[in-house]
């Protein structure tokens, strides 16, 4: 079905970035260290990409959607570009296609801030942050599989292919849920109710279960969701945690399970290097007097 270029779309997906948590992994790496924030739910305002691409004709051969930001220059961490370069991802067509991905001109009913990608920015809901590409000045169809810097030797993940090891690009959100509340290192009144509240979401799946350890992991106990399931946007919970009475040194965990009976792990998965931290992360806090 076509769509009218000038009729706006509105999505509200997470946006997460692929290194959300990164402080977390032991030992520690690279890169910003990210604990719980680099992720957020927004509603966006724009164009459906499907529209623009049906407009301009999109060739049949077309296999990738190539998108390109304004942002030049040189990476920071090895291995380094023999010059500077260009921020540009691909998207594949059948993703491109689906009537969720925008180029967004206004995020919560503003017009996009600089720092969130004026004029224009893709939104690619369901995928990490680096597809949503911001400072938009280019949209390529490309004929061949895209394999430029980002997708290659930054953003990407190790996987085999005939029992050789061969690089992909990262795309779908894994599954994952965060604590919000208490903070990490927080204190907590002994023997109270205290209401533990968070956030879980999937890439193109639904979040359907949410539980919360609060002995590290020896047992769990269903929360729960403040929200309806939305495709393409994050579920808060909330949990009703009876303190201990006796004062130390605790650790919460959340755990979330997918419609497809996929459960959150509980260890990073290696593979993924500095990224894809989506395993059961501790929360480490206080009982005792405040």
């Amino acid at each position: 079905m076509s769509c009218d270029p000038c009729d706006p779309k509105r999505a509200s997906p997470p946006s997460k970035c692929a290194g959300n948590s990164r402080v977390f992994l032991v030992p520690q790496v690279q890169g910003a260290q990210w604990e719980l924030g680099a992720a957020g739910n927004a509603e966006w305002t724009g164009v459906p990409l499907r529209a623009l691409l049906e407009r301009a004709g999109l060739a049949a051969d077309a296999c990738e959607i190539l998108l390109e930001g304004a942002d030049r220059g040189m990476p920071k961490e090895e291995p380094l570009p023999p010059g500077p370069i260009s921020y540009a991802w691909s998207v594949s067509r059948s993703k491109a296609i689906q009537p969720e991905v925008l180029i967004a001109y206004q995020m919560n009913g503003r017009d996009l801030s600089r720092d969130h990608g004026f004029p224009v920015r893709a939104i690619v809901p369901g995928h990490y942050g680096m597809a949503s590409v911001k400072w938009l000045t280019r949209i390529q169809a490309i004929r061949e599989p895209f394999h430029g810097y980002w997708q290659t030797s930054d953003y990407a993940y190790w996987d085999s292919m005939d029992e050789r090891p061969v690089r992909r690009a990262l795309g779908e959100m894994q599954l994952k849920s965060e604590i919000a509340r208490p903070r990490v290192y927080e204190t907590v009144p002994p023997n109270r109710i205290y209401t533990v509240t968070g956030a879980a979401w999937a890439g193109e799946n639904d979040v359907t279960e949410i539980s919360v350890s609060t002995d590290g992991g020896r047992s769990w106990a269903k929360a729960e969701f403040l929200d309806p399931v939305r495709r393409h946007a994050w579920r808060r919970w909330t949990f009703a945690w009876l303190t201990p009475k006796r004062p130390g040194r605790y650790t919460l965990l959340a755990r979330a399970k997918d419609a497809r009976g996929v459960l959150q792990p509980g260890k990073h998965d290696r593979s993924y290097g500095v990224y894809v931290i989506n395993h059961t992360l501790p929360i480490e806090i206080f009982v005792g007097d405040l």
